[in-house]
């Protein structure tokens, strides 16, 4: 076991790490970031399962083509070798590994992460449970046949899986039922009668995900025996902030998807509360303090389960009015997609009533004309589809654009003044350090480059665009104010009429 004073670079020197979720968003900034700044670590399996036909080194193969890794391609291309592939599948029993790899991993593996997890927020009870806390479960039962080996279990959480307190400490909270109750229940209860009771279930949480990462955060407690765990709880996971390049993001998740669709002008109103605070985090500080956190339980073992809030509200808020002025009213202007329907304009309402009227006229109406349009073009009619999706989207993220918590980060402020300047310059989450507005001009540069796949060749063609859509979007409200005075002043003769006023 390696001394506290060693370096979090030189901890994982000769160290095999086994992660779950490797294909995902935050899974593939944790691989290139331990290969890259980590280079003397000796192998990183992966578990994987085959699908759309590929089996397990073909969607390693296709992995390992994604722009994230064009640094490690160019520059240091043996590091890639040191990616193994591992068959198996988190919903199966044993997680579906084989015999053989089993044996392998339980005589190589040193630190495990465990990033699985289905983030749907409307996800059947019964499958997010199987996901989020039985695959957790099953993960420690594998990995206690190897304690003696394993020197540090990190667990990715989420900070709002505590979301019925206002106030989140760095602690685990109690949950009912019970972990083993709730996957009995699952397990033995019809599909039809479990989605019927699952609003019982889950309580005062809103959806089934953050309800299933608090039974995982319970059953660790539980179930780890001498296994080393730690729990990471980012807030709103976010485009990366500056690795392995500012601005990295390959999916629709959290806000992604609602600004991408502001900034083509098909996404113009919400619910929210402006002063609420967005609590966003990007990925590659997350990912650095788990590879920290890993360190640190592993070179100064403890008794309990360290827990770290990685959140930026307490340390560097940003409210939802400055998110969306920055991200979608400056740099969706500044910096346009390509073939943008509308000029990009949000109003955010607190009342739902005028928020959902707003929607209907702003989002539904269109959408329809659209569609009508389309139709008699011969082309696809696709906007209605498009807005429901939106819809639904929305939906689910008015919980968090609505309330506002305060998570405690003592832990991870701790863990940041344990470590060297060297480390905390190759491993940095201060989040005190983000400076928003230019984190928010990577993030929408990101959105365009890395989601859309579009050239930074096509800006001035998508500028010249953005001001004809200026001016035709203040032609429109100029005609809007011209309708309604004129409305106004018709109203008003009547009135003035009808009181005799004038003849």
């Amino acid at each position: 076991m390696a001394g506290e004073n060693t370096s979090v670079k030189n901890f994982y020197k000769d160290r095999s790490i086994f992660i779950t979720g490797a294909t995902g968003f935050m899974g593939k900034v944790l691989v290139e970031k331990l290969l890259r700044s980590c280079p003397e670590i000796k192998n990183i399996y992966l578990l994987m399962r085959p699908k759309r036909g590929q089996n397990v080194q073909e969607r390693l193969q296709k992995l390992l083509n994604e722009p994230l890794f064009e640094t490690l391609r160019r520059d240091s291309p043996g590091e890639l070798t040191k990616m193994i592939p591992v068959a198996g599948d988190i919903t199966q029993p044993q997680l579906g590994i084989s015999i053989e790899d089993k044996t392998l991993l339980i005589q190589s593996v040193s630190i495990v992460f465990h990033l699985a997890a289905t983030i749907n927020f409307n996800e059947a009870l019964k499958l997010s449970v199987t996901v989020n806390t039985l695959a957790t479960k099953r993960l420690v039962q594998l990995f206690k046949d190897m304690h003696h080996n394993v020197e540090a279990f990190i667990h990715v959480s989420t900070a709002y899986c505590n979301c019925d307190q206002k106030n989140v400490a760095e602690e685990i909270y109690s949950v009912r039922p019970e972990p083993d109750l709730m996957i009995a229940l699952t397990e033995g209860m019809d599909d039809k009668i479990l989605e019927e009771c699952t609003p019982i279930l889950i309580g005062s949480r809103p959806n089934t995900y953050t309800f299933t990462k608090a039974l995982a955060e319970r059953m660790l407690q539980q179930e780890r025996g001498s296994l080393p765990v730690a729990i990471v709880r980012p807030s709103i996971v976010t485009s990366s902030y500056r690795e392995p390049v500012a601005g990295w993001t390959d999916n629709y998740n959290g806000p992604t998807g609602l600004v991408l669709a502001a900034g083509k002008g098909v996404f113009r109103t919400m619910l929210c509360h402006e002063e609420k605070v967005a609590d966003l985090v990007p990925v590659d500080i997350v990912i650095n303090l788990m590879i920290c956190a890993a360190w640190r339980i592993a070179t100064q073992p403890t008794d309990s389960i360290p827990i770290y809030n990685c959140c930026t509200g307490s340390q560097n808020p940003i409210t939802w009015k400055q998110f969306i002025d920055l991200s979608i009213l400056k740099y969706c202007r500044l910096h346009p997609m390509d073939n943008v329907l509308w000029y990009p304009d949000v109003r955010c309402h607190r009342s739902s009533k005028i928020n959902t009227l707003c929607v209907k006229l702003q989002h539904n109406i269109p959408a329809y004309i659209l569609d009508t349009l389309a139709r008699l073009k011969g082309s696809r009619p696709r906007m209605v589809s498009h807005q429901t999706k939106l819809s639904k989207a929305a939906k689910g993220f008015e919980y968090f654009t609505t309330n506002q918590w305060s998570f405690w980060d003592n832990n991870v402020q701790q863990l940041c003044k344990q470590l060297s300047p060297e480390d905390r310059n190759t491993f940095m989450f201060n989040v005190r350090q983000i400076d928003w507005p230019s984190y928010l001009e990577h993030y929408i540069l990101g959105i365009r480059q890395f989601i859309l796949r579009e050239s930074p060749d096509t800006l001035p063609a998508a500028r010249s665009r953005m001001k004809k859509l200026y001016w035709i979007h203040k032609t429109m409200q100029l005609m809007g104010l011209i309708i309604m005075l004129c409305v106004f002043l018709t109203l008003l003769y009547f009135i003035l009429r009808t009181c005799g006023l004038i003849v």
